[in-house]
């Protein structure tokens, strides 16, 4: 999840007390950003991303224009179908109406009354009436004892090592057959030191507070329990599979590029291992039961020469504002040469066994690097299994990645450690996307085609080969560690930011949420195409993608876009598949997507305020039948937050999202939420503070 295109200008950092300073003070992106997101945001996630040109300076063909393609979307997805709220806030009713042809959603296990759009300015979370929420976690509880209290005016770093890290993205609740145990799992994706201490007094002290920021980031196993199916879970202090994976964290590579001199520094000069992970966004559970996490916005940390191959990356000179290399070499390069490739061995998705705790974690070089969003996996007919990623940058591209071996069934310890090595060895494609209208169709302003539809087929483009580069002029390590480079060279359709992409476990047709990009045909950059069809496109889309036969290994797909993103009350551009636009719920800046039991699709937002003035959210939306389209949302969570990770739970009447900045524009003596405790400002008391804590929470059927 990186930060919209389109976040605000009314954030600032505090001016501190004689003396004393807060770490993280340049805003670039102040004044130059619109509606109500903060350009702290847009510095702490991605580091301004928004305010250099976007990284793919390529001259590779977009888009080709494909008449009556074979793989049509009609000929591929033949029979794809196409009052007032009450509201929850906090507990208490209240808010405004919901769209005018609200009605109880259904069919599922869930039904609800579509909630009414929310303000960002309520620090709140926002649930359908007849449901509740509560927290399960937050940035700072203790995982290994209670005496690891949590004070953030006394923080170090190996306290943070014990407790739940900051800003929690991805998010998965395993639930055991009994129903009463379980497993979390969630990523902590960046940090905002002005908000989590108060401004340093010396060096001294702002080197502590940076050794406490890199120590937030990461990930986190903890145990869970309740009582029975359907009742609120709760985290267990001292759990046994109970783990927080830090920058520290030592992770083994694997696959071909493991060992290659690309990889290798003075501190690793094998290239096989490589300490940490951060910057971690979203990711997925395999069948096997391991999680996978993709390494998103790393570039932000490294100070580096500024080569052409890292500048595609967006990696130079001016990067470690966080100050990291004050406390460790290895992030800066340029002072430390023997370090020039630690940028090299972030960008990966990584993979841990949450069951073991003493497991060593890997990075898995055969599925590439670039701005992971995360990793999907699914299993095909003949038992190859298929990972799909996005590359979450302005103009970049669609990846999948199809294993050499095929999954063994069974959860014996055997097959289960054979499948932990399914994504070490296998074939990697990037996505070409072609449309079946005319180009002269595809206006830029939303209108469509005279098909009635954005959409058309698709070639996946092999980059590496039974372990062999397909690319002239690169080494498979090569392909591997620039990938972004190899996807320029055979002519990847560059996207609209392709954030979270995840195959339907129902029907196995793959979902892939563009977020947006407004530098779509505006000056040199590409313009408008079928794949994406807006110019300045500010609230994203949604696609919906079938492999050619339903056969994962398919190197053809067709596709067509299910959601053109806005609020429909003010945008005339939105489309729904089809669906009346009066009828939805406004809907912006789509990020992660997931489905319940039955594969109906849902979506969580990043970019809301900056886009339509609302809180971000999530949103069920129908995939078949009369509703395919009727975007209905579930809740909102609070002012200047995201949300993330959505769960759900439907045959449990559970619904998890981690929720991520909340209050992200305030500073330590202005706090601007105070989620999820709600108790005074600068407030200290049973393990509840009165400022904002990132947090996951579960949502109840009441």
């Amino acid at each position: 999840m990186t930060m919209t295109d389109d976040p605000t200008d009314q954030a600032g950092a505090e001016v501190p007390g004689p003396g004393r300073r807060s770490l993280l003070t340049l805003l670039p992106m102040q004044g130059h950003t619109r509606g109500k997101r903060s350009a702290v945001t847009c510095h702490l996630k991605c580091a301004d991303a928004c305010s250099h040109p976007a990284p793919n300076l390529s001259t590779n063909g977009y888009f080709r224009d494909v008449v009556n393609s074979a793989f049509s979307r009609r000929a591929l997805l033949a029979g794809a179908g196409a009052g007032a709220a009450a509201v929850v806030i906090g507990g208490a009713a209240g808010g405004a109406a919901a769209p005018a042809a609200a009605a109880p959603s259904g069919p599922g296990k869930l039904p609800f009354v579509p909630i009414a759009p929310v303000p960002n300015t309520v620090d709140d979370v926002v649930v359908p009436n007849g449901y509740s929420w509560k927290t399960i976690i937050r940035w700072g509880d203790p995982l290994f004892s209670t005496a690891d209290t949590f004070d953030p005016s006394n923080q170090t770093a190996e306290l943070q090592a014990r407790q739940f890290g900051y800003n929690c993205d991805y998010l998965d609740v395993i639930a055991e057959p009994n129903g009463t145990r379980g497993v979390l799992v969630a990523n902590h994706e960046y940090t905002n030191e002005n908000i989590m201490f108060p401004p340093a007094a010396d060096e001294d002290e702002a080197n502590t507070q940076r050794r406490v920021a890199l120590a937030s980031h990461g990930m986190t196993v903890a145990d869970v329990t309740r009582s029975g199916k359907g009742t609120p879970w709760t985290y267990v202090v001292g759990g046994p599979r109970n783990r927080r994976v830090t920058p520290e964290t030592v992770f083994a590579f694997t696959g071909p590029a493991a060992g290659d001199v690309l990889l290798q520094t003075v501190e690793d000069p094998t290239g096989t291992r490589v300490r940490g992970t951060f910057n971690n966004c979203a990711g997925g559970t395999t069948p096997w039961g391991t999680v996978l996490s993709g390494e998103e916005n790393f570039n932000q940390y490294f100070k580096a020469a500024g080569t052409p191959e890292q500048q595609r990356y967006g990696i130079g000179g001016s990067g470690d504002f966080r100050g990291w290399a004050n406390v460790d070499p290895r992030y800066d390069g340029v002072a430390n040469p023997g370090y020039a490739n630690e940028p090299n061995r972030f960008g990966w998705i990584v993979e841990i066994d949450p069951e073991d705790p003493t497991s060593m974690p890997v990075k898995h070089t055969a599925l590439g690097r670039f701005k992971h969003e995360g990793a999907n996996v699914h299993v095909g007919r003949d038992g190859h299994v298929v990972a799909y990623m996005g590359d979450d940058e302005r103009f970049d591209y669609l990846y999948k990645f199809v294993s050499k071996h095929t999954m063994r069934p069974g959860n014996s310890a055997k097959a289960r450690a054979f499948n932990k090595t399914l994504l070490s060895e296998g074939d990697l494609f990037v996505a070409r996307f072609d449309g079946d209208s005319s180009a002269a169709e595809i206006t830029g302003d939303g209108t469509l085609p005279s098909d009635g539809e954005f959409d058309g087929s698709g070639v996946w483009i092999p980059l590496v080969v039974d372990g062999e580069s397909t690319v002239p002029g690169m080494t498979t390590a090569e392909v591997l560690v620039h990938t972004r480079l190899a996807g320029d060279a055979v002519g990847a359709t560059k996207m609209d930011r392709p954030e979270d992409v995840e195959p339907n476990p129902v029907t196995g047709r793959v979902y892939i949420a563009c977020t947006n990009n407004t530098n779509r045909g505006i000056g040199d950059y590409p313009k408008a195409d079928e794949a994406n069809p807006r110019t300045r496109n500010r609230y994203g889309h949604v696609i919906e993608l079938t492999e050619a036969g339903g056969d994962v290994t398919a190197t053809t797909f067709g596709w067509s876009i299910l959601i053109v993103a806005g609020d429909p009350a003010t945008d005339p551009t939105t489309y729904f598949a089809g669906f009346p636009p009066a009828k939805v719920s406004p809907i912006s800046c789509p990020d992660n997507v997931a489905f319940d039991a039955d594969g109906t699709l849902w979506i969580s937002t990043d970019g809301q305020p900056g886009t339509i003035g609302l809180c971000d959210g999530l949103f069920k939306v129908p995939l078949t039948g009369a509703e395919r389209g009727h975007v209905q949302q579930f809740l909102s969570v609070p002012r200047e937050a995201e949300t993330c990770g959505p769960v759900i739970h439907d045959r449990d009447g559970s619904v998890f999202v981690a929720v991520q900045h909340p209050g992200e524009d305030g500073d330590w003596s202005d706090q601007h939420s105070f989620f999820p405790d709600y108790v005074a400002p600068g407030t200290l008391s049973g393990g509840k503070w009165g400022g904002p804590r990132p947090s996951v929470i579960q949502v109840v059927r009441d």
